[in-house]
């Protein structure tokens, strides 16, 4: 974790000079009345990104609104300094990945009625309105899907962009040889779960390589010569880009 400042005091909710990230550390230390005021002042953001998930309008009465909600209190509890991105760029993406969850398990529930459904009817009209419905479905799942997809590689760009690193680059410079890249990928891995490793990367934007020494079994020109890579990785590990899964996977000899 980041160290910052207790703050004693309870921050008006006007006050500008209180950002929403030191609200948000306020409010996971028990402090009910800044939460509140977090879930009302921003329901028209919860609104707004749950309404391009659906899109189309969301009120407050209905389910995904809800959802929406419990959500964003659920970013609040999550949130960490040491992820690399603002509270509301982590609230956006939990609330879209709950809401996405959602609609799946409804569309899954709606398509296991439709099935029993034509299981007892063996009339061939509503045979083809289920494939239709199947269909649709599908095609709907698939493009939110793709649409997540981009986002995380957006938000992924954007975040390596603050290491000084682009996609090109790391196209350039991912180790050529399989048990490079795999020894690479393990000692990213070592990286993502040791929290002290987290703060020092994400604070000084480079690999604690002294400390890293005494870890791994590889030289310190190995890891030198890797770094972007290493870092690369380990940053699809810290933000949790589900999407860029299989870029971390362990591969097969000689792939």
């Amino acid at each position: 974790m980041f160290p910052f400042l207790f703050i004693s005091w309870i921050p008006k909710k006007n006050d500008s000079n209180i950002n929403v990230e030191e609200l948000v550390f306020e409010a996971q230390k028990g402090n009910d009345e800044i939460r509140n005021d977090l879930l009302e002042k921003y329901q028209p953001f919860i609104k707004k990104v749950i309404s391009k998930v659906c899109q189309r309008y969301i009120s407050e009465s209905m389910d995904e609104y809800s959802v929406g909600l419990l959500a964003f209190n659920e970013a609040i509890d999550q949130y960490q300094a040491n992820q690399g991105s603002k509270f509301l760029t982590f609230a956006n993406m939990v609330i879209r990945r709950r809401v996405i969850d959602y609609i799946r398990k409804e569309q899954r529930h709606r398509q296991h009625y439709a099935w029993d459904y034509e299981e007892n009817d063996k009339d061939v009209q509503y045979e083809e309105s289920y494939i239709e419905q199947r269909t649709s479905i599908e095609n709907y799942e698939l493009k939110k899907q793709q649409e997540e997809r981009l986002e995380q590689i957006m938000e992924y760009r954007d975040l390596l962009a603050t290491f000084k690193i682009s996609f090109d680059t790391l196209s350039k410079q991912c180790p050529k040889h399989w048990d490079a890249r795999e020894n690479a990928k393990q000692i990213a891995k070592l990286i993502a779960e040791d929290p002290e490793f987290v703060e020092y990367l994400m604070t000084k934007k480079r690999l604690p390589i002294r400390h890293l020494e005494k870890k791994v079994s590889c030289s310190r020109k190995t890891i030198e010569r890797n770094r972007k890579y290493i870092i690369a990785v380990s940053l699809i590990h810290i933000g949790g880009f589900e999407a860029l899964q299989s870029y971390i996977e362990p591969q097969k000899g000689g792939e």
